[in-house]
């Protein structure tokens, strides 16, 4: 067994559940931010993936090969935070993400420039995660022992993060903290998936994982 060194249920939770809605997308021959706008009721939740699609230019975008967009939205816990996330990834030599684009809804907004700063962080926490933490086992121990032998983002691996909060004065507020690493980890996946070809359901999105998964689609 794998994971991150520390992770959340809404990390792994999301990234199953947005992965899925983009395999719900394909089998119906819809794009994938339309297709979840057509089964969300939630005005709130409409309203950031609508914002982070138009962020990311998702009606405009470019087709390139190895280049793939995906995106993702979760209200944190089911009670807190809205956070809609768009990804920009390569997947050519590598896997990596260039760009990310998010919405957020956290109610009255005390502090936006914290809200910013958690929304960011979360990000790149995220797309660390998501592409590269894993604690390392063998029959009888744990083999990634220390941060020297523990895989993690480089600042040079960082994406291009941009966040958008909604301006819902009249709600009351309900904290920033964490609302983007399982919209983050939807949107990658599903960009890999665009990119690649493959779906891969496996976390983290490494190059070996996507390569094996290529070989035997």
């Amino acid at each position: 067994m794998t994971s991150s060194m520390r992770s959340l249920g809404a990390h792994l939770n999301v990234f199953a559940i947005e992965s899925f809605m983009d395999e719900l997308a394909a089998a119906a021959g819809a794009d994938p931010v339309r297709f979840r706008l057509a089964h969300l009721s939630d005005p709130r939740a409409r309203r950031v993936l609508t914002e982070a699609a138009d962020m990311a230019g998702w009606d405009t975008r470019g087709r390139r090969d190895g280049t793939g967009y995906g995106a993702g939205v979760a209200r944190y816990s089911g009670i807190a935070g809205y956070c809609a996330a768009v990804a920009q990834v390569e997947a050519d030599t590598d896997i990596r993400v260039r760009r990310l684009w998010l919405a957020v809804d956290v109610g009255r907004v005390i502090n936006p420039d914290g809200v910013i700063n958690q929304v960011e962080g979360g990000a790149v926490q995220s797309a660390s995660w998501t592409l590269a933490e894993q604690v390392r086992f063998d029959r009888d121990t744990i083999t990634t022992g220390g941060w020297d032998s523990y895989p993690i983002l480089r600042f040079t691996e960082v994406p291009e993060v941009a966040v958008c909060i909604m301006d819902t004065p009249g709600e009351p507020e309900v904290g920033a903290g964490e609302i983007a690493l399982g919209p983050v980890a939807g949107a990658i996946g599903n960009a890999v998936a665009d990119a690649a070809g493959v779906r891969v359901r496996d976390l983290p999105l490494t190059r070996d994982r996507i390569a094996r998964a290529i070989e035997e689609s």
